[in-house]
């Protein structure tokens, strides 16, 4: 059977390959993974193994140079730029190592932003975001702007911002690696929370080992190559 009913985000045959000057710099080759709905998946392998790459072409920020991407039956892969920002808006959460967050909002203007791209009033934006910043544990910091918040607070509300629009996954590059140990592993139990509670997948990059502990499967690549998925 080539494709499982439960798979979120179905990978074939995937490639990426840069071109610098004359030379062609091979990311990707030859990628395949099937990730089921409602997984907890954590990418690692060295620098330039192209973690990142599948990352970002697995939430659409890029495109693949051959190959399929299929994310809950939609071949994301054969959208252009316009119809993957509008896809990506709908169906993809963001979260990164370095929190992003306008410093001029508030917390609560700042999990909102994703919502300025829907047809929403400003009285609906602010009840999901007062939601999404309950779920995180902040609903107390919503009036507090970044530069009044700890690093583990920032990200706190950087997955606000990534979960307001109920994305049916979640991207997470090294969401953890600019936080002290502590502060980490409670982000990591707020992603296995909205993962196990909430029915998120997720997929999250990341170089520390007892970070990957939370995902459920631990998928190795190395050169570009998928060498190992193991379940935990």
């Amino acid at each position: 059977m080539s494709s499982i009913v439960s798979s979120l985000v179905s990978i074939k045959n995937l490639v990426k390959t840069y071109h610098k000057g004359p030379e062609n710099i091979n990311v990707l080759r030859d990628i395949n993974l099937d990730i089921e709905k409602g997984a907890f998946i954590a990418l690692m392998g060295p620098s330039g193994s192209g973690k990142t790459t599948l990352l970002n072409l697995c939430g659409g920020l890029d495109h693949p140079t051959s190959g399929q991407i299929e994310i809950d039956g939609q071949r994301i892969d054969q959208m252009n730029s316009s119809k993957l920002a509008s896809w990506r808006s709908q169906n993809v959460g963001f979260i990164f190592q370095f929190y992003n967050l306008l410093p001029v909002l508030t917390a609560q203007k700042n999990v909102e932003l994703p919502l300025l791209l829907t047809n929403f009033s400003a009285k609906e934006r602010e009840r999901r975001a007062q939601i999404a910043l309950e779920l995180v544990g902040l609903k107390d910091r919503a009036k507090h702007k970044p530069n009044e918040l700890s690093g583990g607070q920032e990200q706190r509300v950087a997955i606000a911002r990534a979960i307001v629009s109920d994305p049916k996954l979640l991207i997470c590059d090294e969401p953890t690696g600019d936080l002290d140990r502590k502060t980490a592993d409670e982000i990591l139990h707020l992603l296995q929370l909205l993962n196990r509670d909430h029915g998120k997948t997720i997929i999250m990059v990341t170089h520390d080992p007892k970070a990957a502990e939370y995902a459920q499967t631990i998928v190795h690549l190395d050169k570009g190559s998928l060498v190992d998925v193991a379940v935990h």
